[in-house]
């Protein structure tokens, strides 16, 4: 059993009556549901969300999470520094971490990567076309090639990130940008995996497809052997 803790900010759906319609429980929810129709009795999913006290990532949340996933848009700075600090320390000591779409600029993603994470944008609702470059890697699996997504915000490079451990999946938009969307990273002992499709404008966690890559995230990212402690007696810098 996989306990999973879907994390989101929860702004936009309640401040934005389209965004709400698109998604009556949440992103939160939608990814929530997707794994479990995916994955079934292999997860216990819990969710939480920016305004739960402690952002619903209590040590004793955080202790009993193999694998976190994390949506933020718009109130990146308002997540607290030791909760930050708290996530962090799980994820050198073997929690996975899957960051999504705009949670590239979160605080957790730019400490664990140690660079600006900062993408260029544009939303005109363009065609985006997920191509696999790994199809050994297990997140491809079972992934169409490409992945289409009617439409989307668009990102394109450059991606101010570190080169990734591994490179699952590029983007292609009908406007002409590229973009690595899909991109894995080692951090102390714990897995994190970058995946950008999911704009709160657009149905996209509802899309079969994208449900199945954070599925299959989910497996990857899961330590084989639990969380333990961050690593002890090793200098680990911000972004190793």
């Amino acid at each position: 059993m996989i306990n999973v803790t879907v994390w989101n900010e929860n702004r936009h759906e309640r401040r934005e009556e389209a965004v709400g319609r698109r998604y009556p429980d949440g992103i939160h929810g939608a990814i929530a549901a997707g794994l479990a129709e995916h994955l079934g009795d292999r997860v216990r999913v819990r969710t939480a969300v920016l305004d739960d006290p402690e952002h619903g990532l209590t040590e004793k949340v955080l202790a009993d999470t193999d694998v976190l996933t994390w949506w933020g848009h718009q109130a990146h700075e308002e997540v607290a520094d030791e909760v930050v600090e708290r996530v962090r320390a799980r994820v050198l000591g073997g929690m996975g971490l899957l960051v999504l779409h705009s949670g590239h600029y979160s605080k957790i993603f730019r400490a664990l990567m140690g660079t600006t994470c900062s993408v260029n944008w544009r939303d005109s609702g363009d065609r985006e076309l997920v191509w696999t470059v790994d199809p050994a890697h297990p997140i491809a699996q079972g992934v169409p090639h490409p992945l289409v997504i009617d439409a989307q915000e668009t990102y394109g490079e450059p991606f101010g990130i570190p080169q990734p451990d591994e490179l699952v999946f590029v983007s292609s938009f009908s406007g002409g940008e590229v973009f690595r969307g899909g991109c894995c990273y080692r951090r102390g002992h714990g897995r994190v995996f970058y995946f950008s499709p999911g704009d709160q404008a657009y149905p996209v966690y509802h899309h079969p497809d994208v449900r199945r890559v954070l599925a299959n995230a989910v497996l990857w990212a899961a330590p084989p052997g639990g969380v333990g402690d961050p690593p002890r007696n090793v200098h680990i810098p911000v972004g190793r």
